[in-house]
C-alpha cells in the first residue's frame, strides 16, 4: 500500500471502518470466492487487478479511504458496469498492514495468480519496493496515497494516482512567500515519508535561499519533549511538519507544551477530516497546504465521488481522490490495452483527464501526476471545518522530470 499525504496527521484515536467496499456483484467489488474464481457482470474472462493495501496496521483509516474511492471511481469510469468491453473487472484483495515484505509478497503472490494490474500502496515504504517488481514482473503498478519523490520516473511500468511530496512543499512554499534568509526546520518522522519531506523541502525552499534544518523522530519513540525541545532552540522562523503515523495527538501536544507555536510560524498538511479537531486552539494559528479535502473542488468526477462514497455510507475525504483516481486509470488502460500490459503503459503516459481534484495529466516522462493543489485554514468553532484559500495550478507545483532508472 503507500499512504500518507506528505506532511499528514494521522492518529491511532480516530479508526475508520476498513471494512472492504461493496459487497460481492457490485462494480470493484471483490470476487465472491475470495478473488480467485470468475466475476459476473461481463461476457469474456475476467481482467484481474490485485489490490495491495493497508486494510489494517497504523494506516488503515487511509486504506479504508483509498478503498472507496476506488470503488466509486471504478463505478464512474465503467458507467455503473463495473466491467471493460464485457470483461468484468476482478479485484482480489492483500492486505499488506503497512509492511513492505508483506506487500512484496502480497504482490509477487497476486502477480503469480495472474493479475496484470496491481494497485495500493498506503505507504511509502511499501510503494518504494513494490515498483521495482512491477518492472521484474512486466506488470502494471499504480501506486495509491504513497508521497515518496522517488516513487516517480522509478520505472515504466510505475504510475502513482495521488500527489507527490514535492507538490506538497511547493505548495507550502506558495504560502510563505520569500524565504530568502530565512530558517526552516523540518519536523519529521525517520521514515521514507519523513526523510523524503525533508529532501523536498531543502530542495524546493532551499533553492530559494532558505537554510533548511531537521529533526527527524524514531518511529518508535514515546517521549517526543526532547525533540520539541530541539525544534524551539533552532529557533526557527518556519517549521514545516511533515508526519504521518500513530502518534500524532502526542506530537501536537508536546509541541504546544513547549511553547513552539509561540515562537516560530508553522506549515503543516491537511489530514483526514477525523483530525482536524485535534488542533484546538492553535488550528486558526497553522496554514495548511492541501492534496483534497470536501468541497476543495466540484466538476463531475467530485460529484461522482461524492455520490458513489454516499452509497457506501462514507463521505469525501483526503485519499478517496487517490482511490477514485486510481479506478478511472485502471478502466482506461484496460480500455485500451485489454491484458497487453506495454499497451496498457502506454495509454496512461500523456493521458489528460478530469479528476475529482480538477484537470490532471499523467507525465509521459517520468509518470509524475500533474495536479492542481490547495491552501486552506481550519475554520474555529465546535465544528472544525476546512476553508478553501487558494488553489494552485498543476504548472505552478509540478515537480521537475525524474528520468527512468
Amino acid at each position: 500500500m503507500s499512504k500518507r499525504w506528505s506532511l499528514a496527521l494521522a492518529s491511532v484515536m480516530i479508526t475508520l471502518s476498513v471494512a472492504a467496499c461493496g459487497s460481492p456483484g457490485q462494480p470493484g467489488a471483490p470476487a465472491a470466492d475470495g478473488g480467485t474464481g470468475g466475476a459476473t457482470g461481463g461476457s469474456g474472462a475476467a481482467y484481474k487487478v490485485g489490490l495491495v493495501y493497508s486494510k489494517s496496521g497504523p494506516l488503515a483509516s487511509y486504506g479504508a479511504q483509498y478503498r472507496q474511492g476506488l470503488t466509486a471511481g471504478i463505478d464512474y469510469a465503467t458507467k455503473g458496469t463495473g466491467a471493460v468491453a464485457g470483461h468484468t473487472i476482478q479485484i482480489t484483495e492483500q492486505d499488506d498492514a503497512g509492511d513492505p515484505a508483506k506487500a512484496v509478497a502480497s504482490a509477487t503472490d497476486l502477480i503469480g495468480q495472474g493479475n496484470t494490474i496491481i494497485a495500493g500502496s498506503t505507504s511509502s515504504g511499501v510503494a518504494l519496493q513494490v515498483a521495482p517488481l512491477a518492472k521484474d514482473n512486466k506488470v502494471l503498478f499504480i501506486s495509491g496515497p504513497a508521497a515518496a519523490d522517488a516513487v516517480t520516473g522509478a520505472n515504466r511500468y510505475t504510475f502513482r494516482s495521488g500527489r507527490q511530496t514535492y507538490q506538497d512543499v511547493a505548495t507550502a512554499g506558495s504560502i510563505l512567500g520569500d524565504v530568502k534568509g530565512k530558517k526552516v526546520t523540518v519536523l519529521a518522522q525517520d521514515s521514507a515519508f519523513g526523510k523524503a519531506n525533508v529532501a523536498a523541502v531543502t530542495a524546493v525552499l532551499g533553492a530559494k535561499g532558505a537554510t533548511v534544518s531537521s529533526v527527524e523522530v524514531p518511529a518508535a519513540a514515546t517521549d517526543l519533549t526532547p525533540f520539541a525541545t530541539k525544534v524551539k532552540g533552532a529557533a526557527p522562523d518556519l517549521l514545516f511538519v511533515a508526519w504521518a503515523g500513530a502518534n500524532a495527538t502526542a506530537m501536537w501536544t508536546t509541541l504546544g507544551q513547549q511553547g513552539v507555536f509561540d515562537s516560530t510560524k508553522v506549515v503543516t498538511g491537511l489530514d483526514i477530516k477525523a483530525t482536524h479537531p485535534l488542533f484546538g486552539e492553535v488550528a486558526t494559528k497553522i496554514n495548511f497546504l492541501s492534496h483534497f479535502f470536501e468541497g476543495a473542488a466540484d466538476n463531475a468526477a467530485y460529484q461522482a465521488l461524492d455520490a458513489g462514497l454516499k452509497k457506501q455510507g462514507a463521505t469525501v475525504d483526503l485519499f478517496t481522490n487517490d482511490g477514485f483516481v486510481a479506478g478511472q486509470m485502471i478502466v482506461h488502460a484496460l480500455e485500451a490495452g485489454g491484458g497487453d500490459v506495454e499497451k496498457m503503459v502506454t495509454s496512461l503516459e500523456g493521458w489528460k483527464f478530469d479528476g475529482p481534484k480538477g484537470s490532471l495529466e499523467i507525465r509521459a516522462e517520468d509518470h509524475a501526476l500533474l495536479q492542481p493543489m490547495f491552501t486552506a485554514t481550519l475554520k474555529d468553532g465546535a465544528n472544525v471545518v476546512p476553508q478553501l484559500v487558494d488553489t494552485l495550478g498543476a504548472d505552478v507545483v509540478a515537480p521537475p522530470v525524474t528520468p527512468f532508472k
